[in-house]
């Protein structure tokens, strides 16, 4: 079995991924007590597909968000540096044509300049070595005027809450990993990745700094989660908004 580290080698961590990719969205639906369901439907609220659009789905794993975003008529790029997510998302998505399955790095994406109208990654920047590397390729590969919705895990705000978080991430969920998931290693790198990723002003700061505009977020879940919203502007980089304004917060899907 295969186990990544905060270096967040990317052979280290597809390997990982591929060690858990068969059981991978039952684990997720244990792991975080039915609320994976909740926070994709928040984060395909937060992107509104529409028919016709081409969306980037990256870090898609297995496809269950990318078959959410598709369902309404777009074409859903399903990107993700696992083939072992990638061929259990094929086998899931069969027939479903509006989704299409990459397998593809992040930090190098293998797509043209403004190929799409929007972007999404869930609880997958923080696997990335160089997340605002990843950040650049989302931005580059975004339409001028089109969107990035990201949702990740993050800091409760409420220190009781943060907390009971915290013990439930080191005591608790590596025992139910045992018993839920085919590899149960891997999620004392997941617990150990939440706990090391930065708090949610940091991340939009990163989303400015890449040259994002109307970058914003809301807590889902009393901050465990936080969906990270923000626009490619239309006009010249050189022309955008400066890279260091206050995000906003309290955005509501």
């Amino acid at each position: 079995m295969s186990k990544a580290d905060l270096s967040k080698q990317p052979a280290q961590v597809s390997a990982m991924f591929d060690d858990v990719s068969t059981h991978y969205d039952r684990t997720n639906n244990v792991l975080s007590v039915g609320n994976a369901l909740l926070w994709r439907v928040a984060t395909t609220k937060a992107v509104a597909p529409k028919r016709g659009e081409r969306i980037l789905d990256l870090a898609a794993g297995t496809g269950t968000s990318s078959a959410s975003l598709a369902a309404g008529g777009a074409q859903v790029v399903a990107a993700d540096f696992s083939p072992g997510m990638i061929e259990v998302g094929k086998k899931q998505q069969v027939g479903n044509r509006n989704v299409e399955f990459v397998v593809a790095d992040g930090m190098d994406l293998p797509f043209a300049d403004d190929e799409f109208d929007a972007v999404t990654i869930s609880f997958g920047l923080r696997n990335i070595v160089e997340p605002r590397t990843a950040l650049a390729e989302l931005y580059r590969v975004t339409k001028p005027g089109g969107r990035i919705v990201i949702c990740e895990f993050s800091t409760p705000p409420v220190g009781v809450v943060k907390f009971g978080y915290s013990t439930y991430l080191q005591r608790f969920m590596p025992a139910i990993a045992k018993l839920a998931s085919s590899n149960p290693d891997a999620y004392t790198y997941l617990a150990d990745s939440i706990e090391a990723w930065p708090n949610q002003k940091t991340l939009a700061g990163w989303m400015s700094a890449a040259g994002f505009t109307e970058v914003g977020y809301r807590n889902l879940t009393f901050g465990i989660v936080a969906l990270h919203r923000g626009t490619k502007p239309r006009t010249p980089a050189g022309a955008a908004a400066p890279t260091d304004a206050a995000p906003s917060v309290g955005l509501t899907s």
